[in-house]
């Protein structure tokens, strides 16, 4: 599925949920309960962790994060994943932050359920 669908389709659950007037605990968000992780996909290239987490961290503390690079030459492959200290963060990221444009590029936040931070990861956990 194009990534610009997945922004949509998230946009359009969260208005429904709006107009409905959802309790947080039926909410679609309610099923990542249990993970502070969150994707973010089509970030410009030239970003670094630093930049991301000046724009994520409005929402809360970021505690970790993983740019994923190409392991050749280092360049960034335009996503990552970041993790909040508090779970809740997460729904506002996704609310909030899904389609947002970042140096001309509609990016995606969207919830993770199971992600592992690599263990041979050069990035210092924050």
């Amino acid at each position: 599925m194009n990534p610009l669908t997945k922004v949509k389709l998230i946009q359009e659950l969260n208005d429904r949920e709006a107009q409905l007037g959802t309790a947080p605990g039926v909410s679609w968000h309610s099923q990542y309960k249990d993970s502070a992780w969150v994707f973010l996909g089509g970030l410009p290239y030239e970003l670094t962790e630093g930049d991301i987490i000046c724009v994520f961290s409005q929402y809360g503390e970021v505690v970790n994060i993983h740019l994923v690079r190409d392991k050749r030459t280092g360049r960034s492959k335009g996503f990552c994943f970041l993790c909040y200290e508090d779970q809740r963060s997460t729904i506002l990221a996704v609310d909030n932050l899904n389609g947002i444009r970042i140096k001309g590029r509609t990016i995606r936040v969207d919830h993770v359920s199971h992600y592992r931070a690599p263990k041979d990861s050069g990035e210092a956990d924050m």
